[in-house]
């Protein structure tokens, strides 16, 4: 168990009991060791297992017992991290300022994000930290010593030095092939067989190219730690002097300079290949950031002119024309267009636009020229929404990482002693007095224990698999998340807007007068025409869509719980349910419908009446969305139980449950018992993923296992959510759940590979059967294949 105490800034409390109540709160958590709250101070101290306490869950609940934390929180960009040891260095340390709450470094990404208070510690002071242990930082999207992109900079870097050590090392590669007697037909020149020749090609590869090396090797063991660079600097080292020894005692026999140098090229060509990698991991971000276009044509005093979508401000009229991407998010005012809208949603579709609807940054519009209204720009568009949500996710730490942390963080001193024992066994057991056996087994020992393997199992597998995610419309919030989503076994779908479309539709009309049939719609139509009440707008609307003629209304009367009554083109109209004709005195004709059946199936019956005459029956429903049936059965099929939890009534929500095959119905539920329920099913031992769309939802996906929410729905429910499906298709959520399987799956091969490389290589290694360079070239392999197998993720196919 591994203790830490931090000291929490608390604002909003007014007594004594304020206190308590924190302390009481906090008390109770898991981890959680002591607490104690300082009224006076404004702060509280709390003591807790940092293998099983949650930080941010300690500062959650603080605020949900009503008081607010003083915090901020900061990425930064960090530069000369080799291997996991080193985040697991910059992590310790932070993590021991005052004022620090949490830290997450990211090795793949080469990011770190600190929560702090801002009270006690200042951004400057964190960076001056990190650079003090050996490590570059500065704030992502601040000003930086780089020109253009940081990753291609460092890649060009990589490339130019790999080239250099290359150059001066193949000559000696050359010298060390000739050494074997399959080799005996191979031509050598004299002068590379030259002891001093030698020396002078291994010195600028040992000291001028590998002083990064020494670099962090000696920022690591003065902070009292250890990273891969040691085991570079020790392994290359000891083949390096011992040859300098050999050669100035006079013998020109046994060098090891080639060993040293084309040890460090083959590093030098495993870190180039690993950048070129994760670089390729994030081009999901990349693409997204890239289709936001750069330009816009704006309309001002009646002049349209092109200017930098920087310079667009809310309120701006925009002109968008065919073929062109939308810069902002913005409302249309006028013109009508298809518009693809596959980078939000994934949906390949084209969605047909016209005045009052929204469109968003980096969509497409098709083939009509359209008017529009800025409604956000810059960091608030949906897209900048989007990418953010991503890079959260790249950024954060999921909890199988633990063990690959842990294991890091005492990898390298581990190994240094196998090496030394090794050493020792050489040299006094096996090959007495033998130094040179000796030390060519402690140097692989060395080079092929590097963790850098380790280190990129897991992140590079959240950036690849979250990244892949994201170009459907599947949107998760942390790498917890997603590895949470794969174990739930239970999904909970609210009714109305997940399983059906959310807005009533008239599928019936009936009645006996069917020669009248388009006039009384007509009539139906015009009657509900001002009403917003959304069945009203279903009967508009489907009259609209039959190309009926509308005609005025007179004398409208609303009569709550019964319906309406007007007067339209000189007919006296009744539409509503069967107390309004009762009411009116109004007899009801049983045979123009089966009322029974129709409500059965979930229908609202609404009853018409004209001229003192009940001429119709109007059935209206919120339909159910074409792909919720196949959503449920491929539910099914991966073994989840799917559940129904609505506050309509039983009977409507049985019939839906019916129709697209879901097993369990909770009816009747108001939206403040909804997240009781999902308490109830986790009580049966359940892991329960919640899906919905709306405000009432939010508590019910807070307290789910896994919040999943449709991006058809309100900003409240996807902020509440763990996932957010920007397509409101269900088939949208056996994706998401294939998605996290595919990556933990993916995340577990690396980790397994990545414990096995080491644990069979060293033994390998210490037992003389592998000569260094192999070692060199194992190691720097291993962590390009882990890097190879997480890249696999972006392959995966995801329906479109």
């Amino acid at each position: 168990m591994s203790e830490k105490r931090i000291d929490i800034p608390i604002t909003g409390m007014t007594c004594a009991a304020c206190a308590n109540r924190i302390e009481k709160g906090l008390s109770r958590m898991d981890g959680v060791q002591e607490v104690a709250v300082n009224f006076a101070t404004e702060k509280a101290a709390v003591t807790v297992d940092t293998d099983a306490a949650d930080l941010l869950a300690i500062r959650a609940k603080i605020q949900s017992l009503g008081y607010d934390v003083t915090e901020r929180q900061v990425d930064l960009q960090l530069t000369g991290m080799t291997c996991a040891a080193c985040s697991a260095r910059i992590e310790k340390v932070l993590s021991r300022m005052p004022g620090v709450f949490s830290v997450n470094v990211n090795l793949a990404l080469e990011t770190g994000h600190v929560t702090y208070d801002p009270t006690t510690l200042s951004i400057d002071e964190i960076i001056e930290k990190i650079e003090k242990i050996g490590y570059g930082a500065f704030v992502k999207g601040g000003d930086t010593t780089t020109d253009g992109d940081p990753r291609k900079t460092e890649i060009r870097k990589k490339t130019r030095t790999f080239l250099i050590s290359a150059v001066l090392s193949l000559p000696l590669l050359w010298t060390m092939f000739a050494h074997f007697s399959f080799t005996s037909w191979m031509y050598v020149p004299s002068l590379l067989m030259n002891p001093y020749f030698q020396w002078i090609l291994a010195t600028p590869v040992q000291f001028w190219i590998g002083s990064i090396f020494y670099k962090g090797a000696y920022s690591a063991l003065r902070n009292g730690s250890a990273n891969m660079d040691v085991l570079v600097v020790l392994g290359t080292s000891a083949a390096y002097f011992y040859s300098v020894f050999l050669v100035l005692s006079g013998s020109g026999h046994g060098l090891y300079f080639e060993t040293s140098a084309v040890l460090i090229t083959l590093i030098l060509l495993g870190k180039l290949f690993e950048a070129r990698a994760k670089g390729h991991s994030s081009d999901a971000i990349k693409k997204l950031m890239g289709l936001q276009p750069t330009m816009a044509i704006v309309e001002r005093d009646g002049v349209a002119s092109e200017i930098p979508i920087s310079d667009v401000q809310v309120g701006d009229v925009l002109v968008i024309r065919p073929g062109a991407s939308v810069p902002v998010d913005a409302e249309v005012l006028s013109g009508s267009s298809a518009v693809d809208e596959s980078m939000l949603t994934g949906e390949s579709l084209p969605v047909d636009k016209v005045a009052g609807d929204l469109l968003y940054a980096a969509t497409v519009n098709a083939n009509g020229s359209l008017r529009v209204c800025a409604k956000n720009i810059g960091k608030d568009t949906m897209l900048s929404g989007i990418i953010r949500v991503v890079e959260e996710a790249q950024g954060s730490k999921a909890p199988i990482q633990r063990l690959a942390d842990k294991i890091s963080g005492v990898f390298v001193p581990v190994v240094v002693g196998i090496a030394v024992i090794t050493f020792l066994v050489w040299y006094f057991f096996v090959t007495p007095g033998n130094f040179a056996e000796a030390l060519t087994s402690t140097i692989a020992v060395l080079v092929i224990a590097c963790p850098c393997a380790l280190g990129l199992a897991t992140p590079t597998s959240i950036m690849a698999g979250s990244g892949r995610a994201a170009e459907h419309g599947i949107l998760f919030k942390t790498a917890e998340a997603m590895e949470q989503t794969k174990s739930i076994d239970t999904i909970v779908f609210d009714k109305t807007g997940t399983i059906t479309k959310g807005t009533p539709e008239v599928t019936d009309f009936f009645t006996s007068d069917s020669s009248n049939r388009n006039r009384l719609i007509a009539l139906a139509a015009a009657a509900e025409n001002d009403s917003e009440h959304p069945v009203a707008r279903a009967i508009t609307d489907y009259g609209v869509e039959l190309g009926v003629q509308v005609g005025t209304v007179e004398k409208f009367e609303s009569i709550p719980g019964h319906g309406i009554h007007c007067k339209v083109d000189d007919a006296e109209v009744l539409l509503g349910n069967l107390k309004l004709l009762e009411r009116f005195g109004v007899s009801v004709d049983e045979g123009v419908a089966d009322v029974a059946s129709l409500e059965n199936d979930g229908k609202t019956v609404m009853y018409m009446a004209a001229d003192g005459n009940h001429v119709a029956m109007i059935a209206v429903a919120d339909t159910v969305k074409e792909t919720s049936a196949q959503a449920v059965k491929e539910l099914h099929a991966l073994g989840l139980e799917v559940i129904m939890l609505t506050g309509d009534q039983e009977r409507t929500a049985k019939s839906i449950a019916a129709a697209v095959g879901i097993d369990r119905v909770f009816a009747g539920v108001l939206p403040d018992q909804k997240a009781q329920t999902i308490l109830q099913l986790q009580a049966e031992g359940k892991r329960v993923a919640m899906a919905g769309d709306g405000i009432n939802d939010a508590p019910a996906l807070a307290v789910a296992d896994i919040g999943i929410a449709m991006g058809t729905g309100t900003a409240v429910a996807m902020e509440a959510a763990d996932v957010t499906l920007m397509h409101g298709d269900l088939l949208r959520v056996p994706d998401t759940l294939a998605m996290s399987r595919l990556t933990v799956r993916n995340i577990k091969q690396n980790l397994f590979w990545a414990l096995a490389y080491n644990s069979i290589g060293i033994p390998i290694a210490a037992s003389g059967l592998l000569a260094p360079w192999v070692a060199g070239a194992a190691m720097a392999f291993s962590s390009v294949s882990v890097v190879l197998n997480a890249l696999r993720l972006q392959r995966v196919k995801l329906r479109s």
